[in-house]
């Protein structure tokens, strides 16, 4: 019996188990913000360990998280060792978007309810990305089930579980990183099961604050009128979006740059001039782009513009600096082996391509580790109400990514990919 298949009955006969612990991953919240998640950690923990896995607990500093903006942050490894071998690192994130308004189901109740394509789980973080807490266990259990019943594998697989995806990822993969607590050959970061994600755009948040002097509404040649400034600078901002319209991305999936300011306030009262206004600008970057670039381009717009008003100020200030997944050589290795079992286990072809996101797989490919996006989930964000009301996964395609994944990290241990 080859591998692949001892993979395929081992998760199939195991299925039952794999769904019951995603569900208590559900059940409990690990919102981000306000991003208090040691306690999802703590019960990931137990649970891991409950499948037999020596789990390691690696909590970050207060001031580190703090300066995050969480309030606590405990990332978990779990590593086994085949023999010699390359290391994969398997990452998910287990902290999510709060849950917000619209639901029809609880968002902590793991409710599972029959579809058109079968049983669904719904809850907050059940497609993203809790669900890959579990296709990435049961890979390990599944290969470790393999290898007792005689296939050899080398290698070793470490799961990385980290709750600051959120929030840029910074003290999960970029931390365990840099803490030197990690040093993989390869890395599969949570995804969906329809494609697999090698690219993606890397994003910029600035923060621009219009600094004027209030003045009587009644006399406002006696102050200089931030809004007024502010709506100076953001023509000059709307204005250059239809240039970044001619930039094209070389990579399927990725179109052009954009540009879009999401939050603004400012202003006194109605009767007065008014003296500040602040605004956030979101800048999402193709890969061929290089951030220090478009930042400083930006910087010189925003001070051009607000240079045509008398007495105004304009400060910028750099919020979020994500730069954007870039392919990695060797990562077509990990990308070839999970299209090799995905067209053998879906019958479809699973494509390659970028996504106009950005995610905390980043880090590991600015290390330089081979880098792609693979897990479980349905052909599209939308389909799975990802970030939406009633989020939901489909235990089909759950099953699915297990075996896919697995079989393809059997390929990495065993030389055949």
């Amino acid at each position: 019996m080859s591998i692949s298949q001892q993979i395929a009955d081992f998760i199939d006969k195991d299925f039952k188990r794999e769904v019951e612990f995603l569900a208590e991953l559900v059940k409990v919240p690990s919102d981000n913000p306000p991003g208090d998640c040691a306690a999802h950690a703590a019960r990931a923990n137990v649970l891991l360990e409950g499948l037999g896995f020596a789990v390691e607990a690696h909590p970050v500093p207060q001031d580190v998280v703090t300066a995050a903006g969480m309030k606590s942050c405990t990332n978990l490894i779990v590593r086994h060792r085949f023999g010699d071998g390359p290391v994969i690192a398997l990452n998910a994130h287990g902290d999510v978007v709060p849950p917000g308004l619209g639901w029809k189901h609880d968002p902590y109740g793991a409710t599972i309810e029959d579809g058109p394509h079968g049983p669904a789980m719904f809850g907050r973080g059940v497609a993203v990305s809790k669900s890959d807490f579990a296709t990435y266990a049961w890979t390990l259990l599944a290969l470790k089930d393999a290898v007792a019943n005689g296939a050899k594998l080398g290698g070793t697989i470490e799961l990385h579980l980290t709750y600051d995806e959120e929030t840029g990822g910074d003290i999960g993969p970029k931390w365990l990183i840099d803490q030197k607590l990690t040093k993989p050959d390869y890395a599969l970061c949570a995804g969906f099961s329809y494609a697999i994600v090698s690219a993606h755009n890397g994003c910029l948040h600035l923060e621009v604050t219009i600094t004027g002097k209030q003045a009587h509404a009644a006399l406002p040649a006696t102050g200089h009128d931030a809004l007024e400034a502010a709506t100076g600078v953001l023509a000059a901002l709307y204005a250059s979006r239809a240039k970044l319209t001619e930039q094209t991305s070389k990579v399927p999936g990725i179109t052009s740059p954009t540009l879009n300011v999401g939050l603004i306030k400012g202003g006194i009262n109605t009767n007065v001039v008014p003296d500040q206004v602040t605004f956030r600008i979101d800048r999402r970057m193709i890969p061929e782009e290089q951030p220090a670039q478009v930042e400083r381009a930006l910087n010189e717009l925003i001070t051009t513009a607000a240079q045509k008003y008398p007495g105004i100020r304009a400060d910028i200030r750099r919020i979020l600096l994500a730069a954007a997944l870039v392919p990695q050589p060797g990562h077509e290795r990990i990308a070839g082996a999970i299209q090799k079992h995905a067209k053998t286990v879906l019958g479809v072809d699973v494509p390659v391509n970028g996504v106009p996101l950005y995610t905390d797989a980043r880090h590991y490919s600015e290390a330089g580790i081979p880098t792609v996006l693979y897990g479980a989930g349905p052909r599209s964000i939308l389909e799975a109400n990802a970030h939406n009301a009633d989020e939901n996964l489909r235990l089909s395609d759950l099953k699915a990514a297990t075996v896919i994944v697995a079989s393809a990290v059997a390929d990495l241990c065993s030389g055949e990919a």
